[in-house]
């Protein structure tokens, strides 16, 4: 948590830029997607995260070196292969992660503050739990440490892909053609975020979208169903 912290310190000065340039050009277009105050309220969330966990306040259950100890069948060399091998599983671990937080009720009260706003754009992308004290993703990194991936990378690359969801939160770009079918795109992402009854628990995949794809739970953004942001019971 403490690593997670200072990655995402170096990260917020330019995720900042971001999210001026966003409503900058929402401005300039005079579509703006930004509230004043629900932006303040993503960011206080952010701040209050990053206090949390560079102060250590958090369990992890089972760490991922403890699995990769005891239950490594293989030594792999560090090689571009042990990479793509780790993104893809913590791209795996990330799905289900996120898949159980909507289906299960303890993990969905800690969800819910990410999709608590009934705005979508960039500032939304910094709303994340500060309840988390128990962390349990290393669990679903089994595959990883069962195929020997090194500790390093997955240090490396976790906070990498967790940032890399940053920019698909937003309403000023439209369908991607054939990335559509690759990776989660931002119109893949708004039904993600959507209340309507067609896209209600749909694309939960984080930077791939063939999870979704593979296990029946993709949505295509339909011209004509806007999505409405939120949730169904507010706060």
């Amino acid at each position: 948590m403490e690593t997670y912290a200072k990655a995402l310190l170096y990260a917020i000065p330019f995720f900042m830029l971001l999210l001026i340039f966003e409503m900058t050009y929402g401005y300039i277009v005079k579509n703006q997607k930004n509230k004043l105050i629900d932006s303040i309220s993503s960011i206080s969330s952010v701040l209050t995260n990053i206090i949390k966990n560079s102060i250590g306040i958090g369990l992890v259950l089972v760490s991922y070196l403890f699995l990769l100890e005891y239950l490594a069948l293989f030594e792999l060399q560090n090689t571009w292969v042990i990479w793509l091998i780790a993104f893809i599983a913590i791209d795996f671990a990330g799905y289900w992660n996120h898949r159980l937080s909507h289906k299960v009720n303890i993990f969905w009260s800690q969800h819910v503050i990410h999709h608590s706003s009934e705005e979508f754009n960039l500032a939304c992308a910094l709303r994340h739990l500060i309840s988390n004290l128990f962390g349990y993703f290393s669990f679903l990194l089994f595959p990883a440490a069962l195929l020997g991936v090194p500790n390093e990378v997955i240090a490396v690359l976790a906070p990498v892909h967790l940032f890399a969801q940053f920019w698909c939160h937003t309403q000023h770009v439209g369908k991607m053609g054939w990335l559509q079918h690759i990776i989660v795109t931002l119109s893949e992402h708004r039904v993600h975020h959507a209340i309507n009854p067609e896209y209600i628990d749909k694309n939960l995949g984080q930077l791939l979208c063939i999870w979704d794809r593979w296990f029946g739970r993709f949505q295509e953004e339909l011209d004509d169903v806007p999505p409405q942001y939120g949730v169904l019971k507010p706060a």
